[in-house]
């Protein structure tokens, strides 16, 4: 089973910038899709952006321009860099991975971890 574990959150002001990270234990993700999810307080989990295994990305209107997915497989990691951040970004942002097993499709998460944008 694959282990995802975030860093990277914290505290900071708006127009700045944070990079988290998910680092993967357990199989390689290099072949699965990853993605970064937030909730904010009282709001939905929403997806931010995604990466295929072939490196194709897609990211919510609302963090496009801002935000930057990538991956580094030989690390087994997934990046997420986010620029100019505002006070809506504030929300826990998970990692998730979409794996096809066989024909079986199935995703796995990490455990967050909370970004807050506050002067």
């Amino acid at each position: 089973q694959v282990q995802l574990v975030e860093s990277g959150g914290g505290l900071v002001q708006p127009g700045g910038s944070l990079r988290l990270s998910c680092a993967a234990s357990g199989s390689s993700i290099s072949s699965d899709g990853m993605g970064w999810y937030r909730q904010g307080p009282g709001k939905v989990r929403e997806l931010v952006a995604f990466i295929t295994s072939a490196g194709t990305t897609n990211y919510a209107d609302s963090v496009k321009g801002r935000f930057t997915i990538s991956r580094d497989n030989a690390k087994n990691t997934v990046y997420l860099q986010m620029n100019s951040l505002k006070p809506e970004d504030t929300a826990v942002y998970y990692c998730n991975g979409v794996r096809n097993s066989r024909g079986l499709i199935y995703d796995y998460w990490g455990q967050g971890t909370q970004v807050t944008v506050s002067s």
